[in-house]
């Protein structure tokens, strides 16, 4: 197929890497990229957030199937101008794409559909805020009812600190505040079609900047799959995965279904397991980063056939996706002063030594060309790139991603030392 993938991260060169290993014959192409994605895809020229430019294009030059990486084209209707012309597209439509546009949306539709999640307040002033600060209590959890590039929520025993955050993004809209959550974190990915959905294996990310859980809430700075505690509670990972598709992705995308907004893309739920049970935190309309870089790894079933069932309405033809046993682990290489004011146009050193150590890839998420033939890349972001590593074991997998990531040169980057420690012991 010729396959057009938008975006510019890790998330979307993990999605063209897992196409590119198919070995199908794929044409590959992706807008706008990277200096990494130019390795494996041909960069093209579209602007990714006007719909109907990314149909034309993809109507002239013949594309099978558009494959939406980001969260800004879905929530701006990308995928809605392929549909009225009849291209494939995997990725939800504007309104169904609101599930991650919009916190207030994703709660009415979680109590409407019946999934258990927190109690959330809605908050549009300072008064209700701390209103709604004295009826939840402490730790405080606020999010930004709208995108924030994954740095919209704040969870901090601190009330001026919760109380500053609110205050930050009260100007563009109400805010949501919310019952906070204990328990270990999970990420599951489901494809959907509108009707049908296939789980894929479930994900762990670690959210703060530093060791041990420190810092600031960040994009993501690594993650690992399978989880292997999860038998513990749920005697499998198959069992947990059966009861969340039952509990919660199937009720939800019946939901949009019967408001007319089907889901046709990738259900993104992050999931919390309580005292209390399984809890929906949030949902995102996409593959989740840097999760989809240890998920696909260890995907056997053909990524393209998923896509294209989902696209196409048949995804009940498609078997359960089949994965690996073997382990993955991401971490993430971040520039001085993320996630607050990253230090841009710095040089990388050392990336093919370190692409070199068996089971390694490098998955990059802002990396721009060398000044000069021969040159170094540079730096264009925040989370520059990141180190994944397949193993047949945790501790084997985290040694190579950080013998990887030590051959690595970025001046004042940082990255976590203990992404899956705990999983490896």
């Amino acid at each position: 197929m010729k396959i057009l993938v938008l975006g510019s991260g890790a998330r979307e060169h993990a999605i063209i890497l897992a196409l590119k290993a198919e070995d199908a014959g794929h044409e590959l192409l992706c807008s706008p990229g990277n200096a990494g994605i130019a390795a494996d895809a041909t960069l093209v020229t579209v602007d990714q957030l006007d719909g109907r430019a990314v149909a034309a294009y993809a109507d002239e030059h013949g594309v099978d199937l558009v494959v939406i990486g980001p969260e800004a084209p879905l929530v701006a209707g990308v995928a809605d101008a392929l549909r009225e012309r009849g291209i494939p597209v995997f990725g939800p439509g504007k309104a169904a794409a609101q599930l991650e546009g919009s916190k207030a949306f994703a709660k009415r539709i979680m109590d409407a559909a019946g999934v258990p999640t927190g109690r959330a307040v809605r908050a549009a002033s300072v008064a209700e805020v701390e209103a709604a600060f004295d009826d939840l209590g402490a730790p405080y959890v606020v999010k930004a009812d709208g995108l924030a590039a994954g740095k919209g929520v704040i969870v901090t025993s601190d009330r001026a600190e919760a109380l500053a955050h609110a205050s930050q993004y009260l100007p563009a809209g109400p805010v949501l505040v919310e019952e906070f959550l204990s328990g270990p974190e999970v990420s599951l990915f489901f494809l959907s079609d509108g009707d049908t959905v296939r789980a894929l294996s479930p994900a762990q990310d670690f959210k703060r900047a530093f060791d041990g859980d420190e810092g600031p809430n960040t994009g993501g700075m690594g993650a690992y799959s399978p989880l292997p505690w999860l038998a513990a509670q749920f005697g499998s990972e198959a069992s947990f995965v059966a009861e969340v598709t039952e509990k919660v992705a199937l009720p939800v995308i019946r939901q949009l279904d019967a408001e007319g907004t089907p889901f046709i893309g990738l259900l993104y739920a992050g999931l919390i397991l309580t005292p209390a049970g399984v809890k929906v935190i949030e949902f995102n309309a996409r593959f989740g980063d840097p999760e989809t870089q240890v998920v696909l790894p260890r995907l056997r079933t053909p990524l393209s056939q998923l896509l294209l069932a989902a696209a196409s309405g048949n995804l009940e033809a498609q078997p359960q996706p089949e994965f690996a046993d073997d382990v993955a682990i991401t971490v993430v290489l971040a520039s001085e002063g993320y996630p607050e004011a990253p230090q841009t146009g710095r040089q990388i050193s050392g990336l093919a030594d370190a692409a070199g150590i068996e089971g390694v890839r490098i998955v990059h998420a802002a990396t721009a060309g060398p000044d000069a033939p021969g040159g170094d890349l540079v730096a264009t972001g925040g989370r520059v790139l990141n180190v994944v590593a397949v193993g047949s074991d945790f501790a084997d997998a985290r040694t190579r991603a950080y013998e990887a990531m030590g051959r690595i040169g970025l001046d004042g980057a940082h990255y976590r030392r203990d992404i899956a420690a705990a999983v490896a012991e």
